[in-house]
């Protein structure tokens, strides 16, 4: 059994990371914002942890994820301006990773965004702000220490995930179900051997264990 702590524990991908965690018997700890969201969290088998990212210092957080054994930053203002991307997926993955420094937790696991995301439409200000940011804290966690992953989901749809997908560093843009990016979540969680590696990933023909498996064996 492994703990894991998930930095925006809310959110669409993370709820659906705590429950698969949790049926796989981990301790998914997800961390959360609003009052309503707790209950939310416990019925899908997550242990909440109140706290706003934005308002939390480093050494809060890193009280918060003591004992941990993997951490997944999934948190995203999710096109709310340029101020709140800032805060939350620049300075707050940025107290997220000092924090797992200062508490010891050793894998980090962070959902990114696929380089083309968003280029077949007209630039926009403040998508092209979240592309920037993006990529900063991609690179800030290369030059870490930590044990880290970093995750490219493709557009992200609502469809049910069938759990096959395409995953390799680099893949043919495309659509991926919040489902199936949840699922090679935990499986990261769950294969160490994949670590120092940034991994694109659509909807695609390949079971999940499978996909990430044979990037393993290849590291």
């Amino acid at each position: 059994m492994m703990k894991i702590f998930i930095v925006g524990g809310a959110g669409k991908i993370a709820r659906r990371l705590a429950k698969i965690c949790a049926d796989k018997g981990h301790q998914p700890l997800s961390l959360f914002r609003r009052a309503e969201q707790e209950s939310e969290l416990e019925k899908l088998g997550a242990t909440p942890v109140s706290g706003d990212l934005t308002e939390l210092t480093a050494e809060d957080l890193a009280s918060l994820m003591a004992g941990c054994d993997a951490l997944v930053f999934s948190a995203g203002a999710g096109g709310a301006g340029q101020e709140i991307t800032n805060a939350i997926d620049g300075d707050g993955f940025r107290k997220s990773l000092q924090a797992a420094q200062m508490a010891g937790v050793k894998r980090f696991l962070q959902v990114s965004a696929f380089p083309e995301s968003g280029r077949g439409g007209e630039p926009k200000e403040g998508f092209e702000n979240y592309m920037r940011v993006k990529k900063q804290t991609d690179c800030e966690l290369v030059a870490s220490d930590r044990d880290w992953v970093i995750l490219r989901p493709g557009t992200l749809t609502n469809d049910s995930g069938d759990g096959r997908i395409n995953a390799d560093l680099a893949v043919p843009y495309g659509n991926v179900s919040r489902d199936n990016v949840a699922l090679t979540l935990a499986t990261l969680i769950e294969t160490p051997a994949l670590h120092h590696c940034i991994i694109e990933l659509t909807d695609g023909d390949h079971p999940v264990t499978d996909a990430l498996q044979a990037l393993a064996d290849r590291s």
